[in-house]
């Protein structure tokens, strides 16, 4: 559960958008989010105590100066921003075996808790495994829960978003039963069908992408999240959508495929 850091009072978060990733294909999820972390300058409240991640601990990912560089992260932090209504769950490990619905039913229970107003679950998918109607347009995707729905279903067709399609449960031998499968998704499907079954409002942000290099794959992502949040504006035009050159690149990803060849091999 949430622990908050530091001495004072612990924060609230009632009427607050909840932002995480899902540990899914390509990282994407977790490096959108660690723009939005880092553009926003947003402080760390506190951790996310769970035995459902793999420990983990290094250093800060978001260090600007030799001051803050030695502080520690570990697994799953949590940051907000009052003035936004946004707190950020970052999670930076994979979830242990067998673990995924208990992280789940932990997640949804601290939203309950916090009084939280939404969900937003940044996720991706393997582009190799999807489906005729899918190669089609955009390779981003939303899903709604029904307790959302009524508030940003009719946002999302003025933006021309296109919702996750469902596809058949046993293709060429019964089309007609079709399911939600989201391959590579990690806890995505789960967490959004618990959420559907507990009344929570979440939202589920996509892109279809491959294992590589997936930095403009995050950018085309946290850009599909700020056209409904407005999280941060074009600097020419203030009600034009934000370019990827806006977004700041935290300094970590540097290291993103490890240090470079010493020049002693040569």
């Amino acid at each position: 559960m949430f622990v908050p850091c530091g001495s004072s009072a612990p924060p609230v978060f009632e009427g607050f958008t909840l932002l995480l990733p899902a540990v899914s294909v390509g990282n994407v999820g977790q490096l959108a989010v660690d723009l939005v972390i880092f553009t926003l300058d947003m402080p760390k409240v506190g951790y996310f105590y769970t035995d459902c991640l793999v420990p983990m601990v290094g250093n800060n990912p978001y260090a600007t100066a030799e001051e803050n560089s030695t502080e520690l992260s570990i697994n799953a932090e949590v940051y907000s921003l009052p003035s936004k209504k946004l707190v950020v769950l970052q999670i930076r490990s994979p979830f242990v075996k067998n673990k995924y619905r208990s992280f789940c039913q932990t997640v949804l229970s601290w939203v309950k808790s916090s009084r939280c107003a939404k969900v937003i679950l940044l996720s991706s998918s393997h582009a190799y495994q999807r489906d005729d109607q899918q190669l089609h347009g955009t390779p981003l995707r939303y899903l709604l829960s029904p307790a959302i729905q009524k508030t940003a279903g009719d946002l999302m067709q003025r933006l021309n978003w296109k919702e996750m399609e469902k596809v058949a449960a046993y293709p060429g031998v019964n089309d007609a039963e079709m399911v939600l499968h989201i391959p590579g998704g990690g806890i995505t499907t789960l967490l959004f069908s618990e959420s559907c079954s507990n009344e929570i409002q979440m939202a589920v942000l996509l892109k279809f992408c491959s294992e590589g290099d997936n930095i403009p794959d995050a950018l085309a992502l946290v850009n599909y999240l700020n056209e409904w949040l407005q999280l941060i504006k074009s600097e020419q035009n203030s009600d034009a959508p934000a370019t990827p050159s806006q977004w700041k690149i935290p300094h970590s990803w540097r290291l993103l495929f490890g240090s470079g060849l010493p020049a002693a091999l040569f």
